[in-house]
């Protein structure tokens, strides 16, 4: 047997930290049995279908290497991949439930069913509809009809016995028959609706395994009833255990994203991201800006496969102390039966921690490669990168050593290098610049640096210790004061190699600027 998988997200909204972990899930399972993974756009609900939620879904999934063998933009033997241009099988599957008796239509109304509903609910029992509008024939049917009333269709679920299923992470799984209500399957407009439509699209897709949410595990009976009543083989279910606040049990939803910021952790994730976003010029609002949402990591620079390491761990685990994966070792290791049944809870201090690993790994050049774009989009940097743009930034980036956490960072380390002028902080001027005796200092400092040889790292530490000897002040008195002097900031790379960047003319006169401002 060929193992086919499948990821089938609804462009109702930007892709979701919790889909992107069931899309690595299903990818996982196919690439390392020989498989195809299939990505399908469940997009029968048009009322909540958003245009232009569809391209983030799938550049999402491109950005994070989860490949399709068969979908959008690829195509593939079982084409169409929107479900709502398979209409005509979802159709077609409805009058086979009605002609083998597996399905009815039903003519209530609204308010009738309303009616029952209460009624149970006033005796203490579960609502199970009496089927008094059900038509089972056409005689009655037209009765119904001449009534006025319109039908939809609805599955007649069994009333005794039970459906055990044998799901990969929960083991063995047993539903009552008698809890399951007569679902709809058909509007009255004749429109099919997901359950349905569901598991015809895996049937004609050859799914294999359903691996999703555990949120769709009560959907399991209505759409196992379906399947086995139109002859189908059932696939192997594996229902993933959510993706949980941070600390907590509860589903993870980008619409909570306020109450999430009183965690500091995920709170330091989002100022983070919104101070890179202001220097691009991304849009920073909850909606499309949110560490919920995959795009958010997109935007600021994480790696891809940091962010596939770290969805991986949320419910499945290895062994109990290996944490770093390359994506071909996530491959080889993962197993549906290592899968946690328990909620798996977000952590953004974690997800920090395989991302800085996984950029510390990189060589310069890999770094160069991710962060030049954050510089161009900044319009610190000329598109196509000139050539000597292109050697400071390395420099920068070598000098920054593991400073740079995303790509990103770049934007606050090197900016002050890629201006003729940096603009200094006000904050960083009153508090380094205008102290009593910093402008004799950063004089000393100057006349120093005019005859340092080599310009280089050593020689102008060697400089700034003799002038601050002479002084008899203490070295952080002059370092934090030439740095603000030459950066405007208080922090970024060593000060030495930020001078040795610069060169020795565009130092001193950084300095001879700042020299103004000093008290």
């Amino acid at each position: 047997m060929t193992v086919r998988t499948r990821f089938a997200p609804s462009p109702t909204g930007y892709l979701h930290i919790g889909g992107v972990r069931t899309a690595l899930f299903n990818w996982l399972f196919a690439r390392q049995h020989g498989g195809q993974f299939i990505l399908r756009i469940d997009d029968t609900d048009a009322e909540r279908n958003i245009d232009s939620a569809l391209q983030p879904i799938l550049d999402g999934l491109t950005w994070l290497g989860i490949d399709w063998d068969e979908g959008p933009g690829v195509g593939g033997p079982h084409a169409p991949y929107h479900q709502s241009q398979r209409a005509a099988g979802h159709k077609a599957a409805a009058a086979t439930l009605l002609a083998s008796g597996h399905a009815y239509r039903d003519f209530a109304r609204p308010e009738e069913l309303d009616e029952e509903r209460k009624a149970a609910q006033a005796a203490g029992k579960p609502f199970l509809y009496s089927r008094r509008f059900a038509a089972f024939d056409d005689e009655t049917a037209r009765r119904f009809e001449a009534e006025g009333r319109q039908s939809v269709v609805r599955l007649k679920m069994p009333r005794e016995g039970s459906l055990v299923i044998d799901d990969k992470v929960r083991g063995r799984v047993e539903f009552a028959w008698e809890r399951e209500q007569d679902h709809v399957i058909q509007r009255a407009d004749g429109s099919c609706l997901y359950h349905l439509a569901s598991v015809v699209d895996d049937h004609d897709l050859a799914i294999t395994h359903v691996i999703r949410a555990e949120e769709h595990l009560s959907n399991t009976p209505r759409q196992a009833f379906i399947a086995l009543s139109l002859g189908y083989e059932l696939p192997t279910y594996a229902h993933l255990p959510l993706v949980a606040e941070p600390g907590s049990r509860t589903k993870l939803s980008k619409r909570k994203l306020a109450q999430y910021l009183k965690n500091a952790d995920f709170k330091q994730i989002m100022e983070h991201g919104q101070r890179i976003a202001e220097r691009v010029g991304v849009t920073a609002d909850a909606d499309t800006f949110n560490p919920v949402i995959v795009d958010f990591y997109r935007e600021v620079g994480y790696l891809p496969w940091a962010i596939d390491n770290y969805m991986a761990l949320l419910g499945w685990s290895y062994d109990d102390k290996t944490e770093f994966f390359s994506r071909d070792e996530l491959v080889r290791h993962f197993t549906l039966e290592r899968i946690n049944s328990s909620p798996a809870s977000f952590d953004p201090k974690k997800l920090w921690a395989v991302q800085d690993h996984s950029m510390t790994a990189l060589s310069t050049d890999e770094k160069l490669a991710l962060m030049l774009p954050f510089l161009v989009k900044a319009k610190l940097v000329a598109d196509p990168p000139p050539a000597a743009a292109v050697a400071t930034v390395r420099k920068v980036i070598e000098a920054s050593g593991d400073r740079l956490k995303v790509a990103g960072d770049i934007l606050a380390y090197a900016d002050f290098f890629l201006v003729e002028e940096p603009v200094l902080d006000e904050g960083a001027v009153k508090q380094r610049l205008a102290k009593p005796g910093a402008g004799d200092l950063l004089r000393a400092y100057a006349r120093a640096l005019e005859t340092a040889e080599p310009f280089e790292p050593a020689a102008l530490e060697a400089a700034l210790k003799g002038v601050v000897e002479a002084a008899g002040v203490k070295v952080g008195d002059l370092v934090h004061a030439v740095r603000v002097a030459v950066t405007g900031k208080t922090v970024g790379p060593g000060l030495y190699d930020c001078l040795a960047i610069l060169g020795r003319e565009q130092s001193l006169a950084r300095i001879a600027r700042a020299l103004p401002r000093c008290g």
